[in-house]
């Protein structure tokens, strides 16, 4: 009976914690001033790298006529490995080139006035698609947050930006 009670507390303060970092978050931004020299770009527009190493994706408007939606197209193909089983080549499930294809769709500023993106993200090694939430870390990192139901059960990686694009703070 002494375990269940550990774990149920644990659980109980582990939900207050994250109540408390939501109503943290929550709370208006003026009191906290950014550090000196410190950017924080306001969309995760360019070129990134992502985690594997295998492809450049370029995020910009989908409809550069108009429309506050996002999307990441690759724009150069850099690699072949699998995500999924490391140190092997990647045996796509889509059959379709690689470059060319649209990865991330999508995506909008999250309301609360942060500065994460939401939108959709296709997995080419399986050809599934999945919920996303892009939020740029440093001003050469983006976290890349897939998932499906919610956000607990996902995965992170950190893309970032290409050696030529590095210090251009878009």
């Amino acid at each position: 009976m002494k375990p269940f009670i550990a774990v149920t507390a644990l659980l109980t303060l582990g939900l207050a914690q994250a109540a408390s970092a939501q109503e943290a978050a929550a709370a208006p931004p003026a009191a906290v001033a950014p550090a000196p020299g410190a950017t924080h770009p306001k969309a995760p527009l360019g070129r990134w790298i992502t985690e594997s190493g295998n492809l450049e994706v370029n995020i910009a408007p989908c409809n550069p006529a108009g429309g506050n939606a996002l999307c990441g197209k690759v724009v150069r193909v850099l690699a072949n490995r699998s995500m999924s089983a490391p140190g092997a080549d990647m045996a796509a499930a889509d059959a379709r080139p690689a470059l060319g294809m649209t990865l991330l769709s999508g995506l909008r500023p999250a309301e609360g006035g942060s500065s994460e993106y939401q939108g959709e993200i296709y997995n080419r090694e399986n050809a599934k698609t999945y919920r996303v939430n892009l939020t740029p870390a440093e001003p050469e990192q983006l976290l890349v947050h897939a998932y499906v139901g919610i956000p607990l059960f996902g995965k992170t990686q950190v893309w970032r930006r290409p050696a030529a694009e590095q210090g251009s703070g878009q």
